[in-house]
């Protein structure tokens, strides 16, 4: 798999995944990773409430799964989720970054090392600037950048931190996101 729809929020971010991961179909067609900052907390209550409402698989990502599509995988707490170069999954105790392990910056970073121009990155709600410098790494690779509106999202931060270092593709309202990532998805 040469492509992913990569994903980072923080504060807000419960919600605004349960807008966007439900409104993608089965057939989706590109894999699906996700960085919420938890920190040390478990989310495995939160994947399973997605999973009953999903189309999609969701899961807590575990070392070397390969990256499939109709698959939605989450960043255990407390370790960098990265993609190697063979398109799957490894993790990293690495020192936090923005005050975050794991870190969106380090997803989205070896996302674009990895995948190049097939990646899709979205900055969603959140309280720090975790995700801008990423973003930018994937708009450099000529992937698609998008960010939550940041003027209705539940907190601002962390999609102005995106739109202040990177010249995204699109600045969506959360409702409008999950149709124009199937629309994207489309083109690969």
């Amino acid at each position: 798999m040469s492509k992913a729809l990569v994903i980072g929020t923080s504060f807000g971010g419960l919600e605004a995944l349960k807008t966007i991961i439900p409104s993608l179909p089965e057939d989706f067609n590109i894999p699906v990773l996700v960085v919420l900052h938890i920190g040390d907390h478990n989310n495995d209550s939160f994947i399973n409430y997605l999973n009953s409402i999903s189309k999609l698989k969701v899961k807590e990502a575990e070392e070397k799964d390969e990256i499939l599509a109709g698959y939605v995988y989450f960043a255990p707490p407390n370790y960098h989720m990265l993609i190697d170069d063979d398109a799957s999954i490894s993790f990293s105790a690495d020192p936090k970054v923005h005050h975050s392990r794991p870190s969106i910056d380090v997803l989205f970073e070896s996302a674009a090392w990895s995948l190049k121009d097939g990646i899709i990155g979205l900055i969603l709600t959140g309280l720090n600037q975790d995700g801008a410098h990423g973003l930018k790494t994937i708009k450099n690779y000529g992937g698609t950048a998008i960010v939550e509106n940041p003027e209705n999202a539940v907190a601002s931060i962390m999609p102005k931190a995106a739109l202040a270092e990177t010249e995204v593709d699109f600045v969506l309202e959360l409702d409008e996101i999950g149709a124009k990532i199937i629309e994207l998805s489309k083109q690969f």
